[in-house]
This record gives C-alpha cells, sequence and structure tokens, in this order.
C-alpha cells in the first residue's frame, strides 16, 4: 500500500508540473500608469494571446515588437488575437519604457515587471521570449531570440489557433 501511495503523489506530482508549464502565474504587474494587473485576469474572450518579454536595452527585443506592431492591426482584424509585451527593466531603468513606447507608438498593451517575478515564474532566462497562449490562456509555443521573420511563424501559430 505504500508503493501505490507514492505512486499516487508522483502522479500528482506530475499532473501538477504539468499544468503549471501550461497556463499562466498568478503574479502583479503594473501598467504604464501605475495600476496593478494580476496576470491571472489576462484574458481575451476565448481569442490567442501574444505574451513578449522585452527590455529597453534589448535590441532585438525591439525590433521584434516594432515589425509585430507593423502588422498588429491585421493580425487583430484578421484573429482578433492580443499582444502583450511585458517590460522587465528593473526599477532602475523602467523610466525610459513609457518614453519609447510613445515615441515607437505600439498599439498593444505594455506591462511593467521591474522585479522580474513574472519573468522567473514563466521561467524565461533571457529577452527577447515570446509566448502564445490558446483562447482558453494555455501555453501552446514559446520562441526565445529574434531574427528578422520569426513574427510570420508566429502569425502561422495564431492561424492554426484560430482555424480549428
Amino acid at each position: 500500500m505504500n508503493k501505490q501511495f507514492l505512486f499516487l503523489i508522483f502522479l500528482v506530482g506530475i499532473t501538477a508540473s504539468a499544468f503549471a508549464q501550461n497556463s499562466l502565474p498568478a503574479v502583479d504587474l503594473k501598467t504604464l500608469d501605475g495600476q496593478i494587473i494580476n496576470t491571472s485576469q489576462i484574458e481575451n474572450d476565448g481569442k490567442p494571446i501574444v505574451i513578449s518579454f522585452w527590455a529597453t536595452w534589448c535590441s532585438p527585443c525591439k525590433r521584434e515588437l516594432n515589425n509585430i506592431n507593423d502588422v498588429y492591426e491585421d493580425w487583430f482584424d484578421e484573429t482578433g488575437v492580443k499582444v502583450i509585451a511585458i517590460s522587465i527593466d528593473d526599477a532602475r531603468q523602467v523610466y525610459k519604457v513609457g518614453p519609447y513606447i510613445e515615441g515607437v507608438a505600439w498599439e498593444f498593451d505594455v506591462l511593467l515587471d521591474t522585479n522580474s517575478d513574472f519573468k522567473r515564474a514563466m521561467n524565461v532566462n533571457n529577452v527577447p521570449y515570446t509566448i502564445l497562449l490558446d483562447g482558453n490562456g494555455n501555453v501552446v509555443y514559446k520562441h526565445n531570440n529574434y531574427a528578422e521573420g520569426d513574427e510570420i511563424e508566429l502569425y502561422e501559430k495564431i492561424l492554426e489557433l484560430v482555424n480549428l
């Protein structure tokens, strides 16, 4: 009976681990105007969500998000996808985020993770790091780094989700 109990605990642990890796943890982030948003509140009425971790000091991050911004209106019109850019700039550098966003006029939401709590919770080691969630909030795709054209692959993954 002891072995059965241990096996049951093992199965529960594996299941919980798999679940934790496929959904968003609940972490408090801030909007650019200082309001607190918990990541458990992130939703998009059953449509996909792209979460992109970035920083003002990261050139590939800015290139990726600028390229996504160039096509975001079309993406949204065709799929309803929501893009959320999560800045990991720390407390000493976060003052650069707002002016940068104003300068590039991103159309999507930007949240601040100044303590890197969400970054750690999502096991993000370096940026840019992009995550795609399905309409139920499950992680279905992850991508680290950026090369020109990666946004095309991301959009193909988004299309797969909305055409199921």
